[in-house]
């Protein structure tokens, strides 16, 4: 059984695969020894991969390798891909978890993958398995809290099913610039990697991504949990049980 941990900037994901098939998930706010011990006792977990971008209780650490064969996934892990990023360091653990996630759904394909979350991200891997890089923006809940924390009258607006194209009130006038600016710039996006990319097979993610759902003209396809799955994959194949890429 393998514990899979990645720690987000909003929420801690927790999760249990056997054979590549996932058994349990949880999400949850806090994340700390207690939450952990609690997820992972009686569970007969072997092995274990953390991924973190914010940090943690270092006891998590040592419990983590005083009970399972730990991986404490940073730039230096064996990966199932080649990383081209010119800086690796840098690179958000998520971001490379998910690209493996997709390659493995669409192996020997030219993949962009999409993740609607705090952030929104663009990560691209080529045919050869080579990841090359991608884009960063600012994701939805990111771009109304920004309006109300830098300007002096801008209200702090939640998410809407809808958006008019013509805000009519202060309100919707931010639901139209932010709901309708996001999705023309993910379909923008995906029409420029088209033209270089005709046969792209485009993969979204995140906690947002089912605002795009029925929204986007392009066809994508879904992957809510794609961020554990490829940590999973990393898992397996630094312990020597993972499936062939080649």
């Amino acid at each position: 059984m393998n514990l899979i941990i990645d720690r987000g900037n909003t929420l801690t994901k927790l999760a249990l695969f056997k054979e590549g098939e996932m058994l349990d998930f949880k999400a949850i706010p806090q994340f700390g020894l207690d939450e952990l011990i609690a997820f992972s006792t009686d569970k007969s977990i072997e092995s274990t991969i953390l991924s973190s971008v914010k940090s943690y209780p270092s006891e998590v650490d040592s419990f983590l390798k005083e009970n399972f064969r730990t991986i404490l996934f940073d730039h230096q892990t064996s990966l199932p891909i080649t990383n081209r990023y010119d800086t690796p360091e840098t690179l958000g653990k998520d971001r490379l978890a998910a690209v493996v996630g997709a390659w493995h759904k669409f192996p020997k394909e030219n993949v962009l993958v999409i993740d609607a979350g705090t952030a929104l991200t663009f990560d691209f891997i080529n045919a050869d398995g080579e990841y090359l890089g991608g884009a960063i923006s600012p994701g939805i809940a990111m771009r109304f809290k920004a309006l109300n924390q830098f300007t002096d009258k801008l209200p702090l607006v939640g998410l809407s099913d809808s958006a008019e194209l013509i805000g009519r009130s202060t309100e919707s006038s931010i639901l139209s610039g932010v709901l309708n600016g996001i999705v023309a710039e993910v379909e923008g996006t995906i029409q420029n990697y088209q033209l270089v990319c005709p046969d792209l097979k485009i993969v979204m993610t995140g906690g947002d991504q089912y605002y795009f759902d029925k929204r986007l003209k392009i066809k994508t396809f879904a992957a809510l949990n794609l961020v554990v799955e490829g940590l999973n994959l990393i898992l397996d194949f630094n312990i020597g049980t993972s499936e062939s890429y080649s």
